[in-house]
């Protein structure tokens, strides 16, 4: 039986839920539960009993994909299914026939109005985030899901930030399981687990794809994932200078903002135009005293032998930098204060980034995703983005201030 064995995020919640989201990484099982589930809902005791379900709808991106991943896949159902129980292939009218005389149809996501017409009492619909027409076919299977006391569904997929995908998880209807490709490794090739994980790991993308967590960009966000992942690297070069930038929480308790502390440096030779920027670490401290966030900011400075500690004031004023100074009197330190908004100030700094002006190394996994939630009308997370205006404030020590400097016309004595 399936579920003595079954991974936990492959076993139906309980509850009278209509949707259950399976969203995990590549290779989590989500296939096999998907399988798993169909039979559960049409089969009965004995082969010939009728199940739960009678009418079933197979959704994938294309007829092709329902019918080499969902029925005939390695986890698809006729692997899942015991000779006395698996259902007839009829290829002419795309349909799964099973001994009890269950029918499962096959849908295709690129014809949302094949969905007029039929009815069904359960669904599985797989890779729902990758559907060219996803809205108007969940639209339409929803019209379709209406026989019996209480028709479900069943959604497997890898996340994307799509809206459909969105409006599912947030429906007080649907419950979700989610599980990271690394919690089906038993069943994966040891070789597949290290690439991916040497190539996405630390990465958003890495924890879309293997950690099967939704990445949201804001809609008109300053920085998306896409421009990130441009710019990654795995290391930086030998650079001319490094700074920690630290943007202070008002208060030092465990209820109060992040202390944002993020390391960057740059290649400053040559014009400007050719500088080059790399955030090497976010450092950031939660619920730190000031003692606390002003160690870990000397720490980040040490490992990384930067030249300058710039910190925000304008909540802690002179503050700020008596703090510091109690940990390490010799520190170079700057002030900084914000006289414009937090958007205003981020601005020409995503412009560097735009540029090609700016990397990330690995594992800025949280800093970025505050970077994607800051828009030019204000920043649309939860809570205050102090990464984010840590990172502002570094490189607009590196990068931004020098090169005005360095375009100033000089003043020539006669």
């Amino acid at each position: 039986m399936f579920e003595f064995w079954a991974l936990p995020h492959q076993l139906p919640p309980e509850g009278a839920w209509k949707t259950w989201v399976i969203m995990g990484g590549r290779g989590a099982g989500k296939t096999r539960a998907g399988a798993e589930w169909i039979r559960s809902m049409v089969e009965g005791a004995r082969p010939s009993d009728p199940g739960q379900a009678r009418r079933v709808a197979l959704v994938g991106e294309t007829q092709d994909q329902v019918r080499e991943v969902m029925i005939f896949g390695e986890s698809g159902i006729m692997a899942c299914s015991p000779p006395d129980r698996r259902p007839v292939w009829e290829a002419t009218r795309k349909r799964l026939v099973w001994p009890n005389g269950a029918v499962a149809q096959v849908i295709s996501a690129h014809e949302p109005e094949s969905l007029r017409g039929p009815q069904f009492d359960a669904a599985w619909a797989d890779e729902l985030a990758k559907w060219k027409r996803a809205e108007e076919t969940w639209d339409q299977l929803q019209f379709a899901l209406r026989l019996g006391d209480h028709p479900q569904q069943v959604v497997t997929t890898t996340p994307k930030n799509v809206a459909v995908l969105k409006a599912i998880l947030n429906n007080p209807s649907s419950v979700v399981t989610h599980a990271p490709t690394d919690a089906n490794r038993a069943y994966l090739a040891a070789s597949f687990l290290e690439e991916v994980r040497t190539r996405y790991g630390g990465t958003r993308a890495g924890r879309q794809e293997l950690d099967g967590v939704l990445i949201e960009d804001a809609e008109g966000a300053l920085w998306t994932t896409g421009l990130l992942e441009r710019g990654r690297v795995d290391r930086a070069p030998v650079l001319s200078r490094v700074v920690v930038a630290v943007d202070p929480p008002v208060t030092g308790h465990g209820g109060s903002d992040d202390c944002g502390i993020v390391v960057v440096g740059a290649v400053t030779e040559g014009p400007p135009q050719d500088w080059r920027a790399y955030v090497l670490e976010d450092a950031t401290v939660q619920g730190a005293s000031p003692d606390a966030w002003a160690r870990a900011a000397i720490a980040a400075m040490e490992r990384h032998g930067a030249d300058r500690l710039v910190a925000e004031v304008n909540q802690g004023g002179d503050l700020v930098q008596a703090v510091i100074r109690q940990v390490d009197p010799l520190v170079s330190f700057k002030a900084v204060r914000a006289s414009k908004g937090k958007a205003a100030r981020a601005e020409p700094v995503a412009a560097l980034y735009e540029q090609g002006r700016v990397s990330h190394l690995r594992g800025l996994e949280r800093l970025e995703d505050q970077m994607c939630r800051m828009t030019a009308r204000g920043y649309e997370g939860r809570g205050s983005p102090d990464r984010v205006d840590a990172l502002v404030w570094a490189l607009t020590a590196l990068m931004i201030d020098p090169a005005q400097a360095y375009r100033r016309p000089q003043v020539r004595l006669l």
